[in-house]
């Protein structure tokens, strides 16, 4: 019985473990891996969860058994957590045991859309808010050309495993340094613009998402957290925006 439930606990923990590196809600987390636990054998599963671990405790016959896990940002992934969704969902229906559902676990890997698609997309996406803002042609090109490089700053200090709030500044820095020089010529119509739409891709989007979720679902410790995290990567963008302003001279729309 104590291996079994060592197993048991063992999967839970990783299961959660992935969930939360990869940005899932709190509740998702608490959710997902109680059921999954129940499913293969546990009477019950209690998780508490903090911003950067977990602490799981399995219940069979009233036998406690607990165990503790770090949760180090991974980057936000949902094909790893649908993955793990729907290895939960096939083990609540009889179709894996706790073997089948561990080596499934185990076979998960975080695949990632290819790195120059990222950098296309992300340009394009940037460009098309300064053209929805009344930028022309010219602009929407120095938009799209600012924020493409600042993406491959960004995965580049990324690979490297620097620290996100440094990731961000720099990125920043960089970025509004190339779409600086819009102003600087005077190119396009409107070409604070380009200053302005590069930056977007550094907003906070889903750290911001899943802070609000987990304070109003009850989880306000993890949403003060995830919060606080993200008015940092904020503070660490707007630092690298204004460093780049005063190198150049030029200051945009903050005129």
């Amino acid at each position: 019985m104590d291996e079994k439930q060592r197993e048991i606990s063992r999967l839970v923990a990783k299961a959660g473990q992935m969930l939360l590196q990869h940005g899932a809600e709190s509740s998702l987390v608490s959710d997902v891996s109680r059921r999954l636990g129940i499913a293969v054998g546990a009477d019950d599963v209690e998780i508490s969860l903090s911003a950067s671990s977990l602490v799981i405790t399995t219940i069979i016959n009233e036998h406690c058994m607990t165990t503790a896990r770090r949760a180090p940002d991974r980057g936000i992934n949902m094909r790893a957590i649908t993955e793990i969704q729907r290895i939960c969902i096939m083990s609540e229906k009889g179709l894996l045991d706790r073997h089948e559902a561990t080596a499934k676990l185990d076979n998960i890997s975080p695949e990632r859309y290819n790195r120059w698609l990222v950098v296309v997309m992300i340009g394009l996406s940037c460009a098309s808010f300064s053209r929805l803002a009344g930028g022309d042609w010219p602009v929407f090109m120095m938009t799209f050309l600012a924020s493409s490089l600042g993406m491959i700053v960004r995965q580049e200090i990324g690979h490297r495993q620097f620290n996100p709030l440094l990731n961000f500044g720099i990125t920043a820095f960089v970025t509004t340094l190339i779409s600086s020089q819009a102003v600087i010529y005077h190119i396009g119509n409107i070409p604070f613009l380009a200053m302005a739409s590069s930056v977007l891709m550094l907003v906070p989007g889903f750290p911001l998402i899943n802070a609000v979720a987990d304070m109003v679902k009850g989880y306000v410790n993890m949403g003060i957290a995830r919060w606080t995290f993200a008015t940092l990567l904020t503070l660490a963008t707007s630092i690298g925006i204004v460093g780049a302003m005063n190198l150049v001279g030029v200051w945009g729309w903050i005129n």
